[in-house]
């Protein structure tokens, strides 16, 4: 759209006037209100851009157009996001050969147009515009807190496009500061955007750890705390099974909050070692992201495969021995395929036991658990993590009445 020649005759007349600054940045206060009250997004945005490029022309000089334009900002923060996309990149490239003398002014346009994006959730072009923000400044000093909050933005801005590549550009950025910034809001979308982007590239265990930490965030709300609580459920069980699996399951079982979320009965299921049905499979399934349903170079989901290999070891406990055809049956797949995951969980020591090819028999045998030893069944898995959670609880109390009656515990350990 053409400028309004009444503003462009305006702008033309004020670069020239011969007035004093002080009446001169009125006046053009007066036109940049003008030009907001009477005309609406297209018009508005062509006019807004007229006005930027007057401002800044060279008779006006860098001195007196910076309060010009930090006015302007003020009054460009006010519009609508569709004004301030249609004119903010436009007026990013007027300033754009001109950032070192309007560093300060560049910065929060830029802000102000990321929001705008975000409010619209065009999150990739918010992403953009963040990225060319000036952090390493010879005009003022940028601290890490600074910069640490504009990359973890970038970041997240990326995740919420899916784009885990990029945001894990930005979040190693933010590793390299992370220890010296002193914003516990950064620090925390710093550990949440972690345990995402592990999520996302489906290292489900790193993923379940970090959700993990975060649930017993107590700046967190308990909302937010549950939430997490569950993606570390949910991650947990997409995890390849293995010893490292088992010690995540455990701490989730562990955990009392785990029995007030919807992830709770697989969750117990898995850890006790008994078989998945596909009822439950299915309902577990619904509650997954995109990523988390992807397929796998075989054809199967993570969720399939996770399955397959618990159930595979849940047989092991009820098996001494069993026919090919007769585990594919349990496991809902064909012979092959059966023995093929067993092979690959026998090799990797996640499964122990030997399979006979000629006689097509699997001979389960003892898996080594954490410590070495043997891995116990389901009902003595619990007893030990039971037994475990009183001695934890009785050591907890000790230490307390050390504390608060250490006269009264001296004569009780004398005695």
């Amino acid at each position: 759209m053409a400028t309004s020649s009444d503003v462009s005759s305006q702008l033309t007349k004020l670069e020239s006037s011969a007035s004093n600054p002080q009446q001169r940045a009125e006046a053009y206060t007066s036109t940049l209100d003008t030009i907001i009250s009477s005309f609406t997004e297209d018009d508005l945005s062509t006019n807004l851009v007229a006005y930027v490029n007057s401002i800044l022309s060279d008779s006006i000089g860098v001195i007196h157009s910076r309060p010009l334009l930090s006015t302007f900002l003020d009054r460009f923060g006010t519009l609508s996001n569709d004004s301030k996309v249609s004119a903010g990149s436009e007026i990013l490239e007027i300033l754009a050969p001109k950032t070192v003398s309007y560093e300060q002014q560049d910065t929060a346009l830029k802000f102000l147009l990321a929001d705008a994006y975000e409010a619209d959730e065009d999150f990739g072009s918010s992403a953009k515009v963040l990225q060319v923000i000036t952090l390493d400044s010879s005009q003022r000093a940028v601290s890490d807190d600074e910069k640490a909050k504009v990359w973890m933005r970038i970041c997240r801005c990326y995740l919420e496009e899916g784009d885990s590549t990029n945001a894990t550009t930005y979040l190693n950025r933010v590793k390299q500061v992370i220890f010296n910034v002193t914003d516990a809001e950064t620090r925390l979308f710093f550990a949440l955007s972690q345990a995402r982007i592990s999520d996302s590239m489906r290292n489900f265990l790193d993923a379940s750890a970090a959700y993990y930490t975060l649930s017993n965030e107590s700046s967190i709300d308990e909302e937010e705390r549950l939430h997490t609580l569950r993606q570390a459920i949910t991650t947990a069980v997409l995890a390849p099974a293995g010893p490292q699996r088992a010690r995540q399951l455990g701490r989730l079982y562990k955990d009392e909050r785990a029995s007030e979320t919807p992830e709770y009965s697989i969750l117990e299921k898995i850890f006790l070692d008994r078989l998945l049905s596909p009822a439950e499979v299915k309902t577990f399934a619904a509650e997954l992201k995109d990523h988390q349903l992807a397929k796998t170079a075989d054809g199967s989901t993570v969720l399939d495969k996770a399955v397959l290999e618990h159930n595979l070891l849940a047989v092991s406990r009820l098996y001494q021995n069993i026919a090919l055809p007769s585990l594919g049956a349990l496991l809902g797949v064909d012979a092959d395929r059966a023995e093929e995951y067993a092979a690959g969980m026998v090799e990797s020591g996640r499964l122990g036991g030997s399979i006979d090819q000629m006689e097509g028999v699997i001979h389960f045998g003892a898996v080594k658990g954490e410590s070495g030893g043997e891995r116990t069944a389901g009902g003595l898995r619990a007893w030990d993590v039971n037994v475990q959670g009183l001695a934890e609880e009785v050591e907890r109390v000790t230490t307390l009445l050390q504390r608060e009656e250490a006269a009264w515990y001296e004569v009780q350990v004398a005695g």
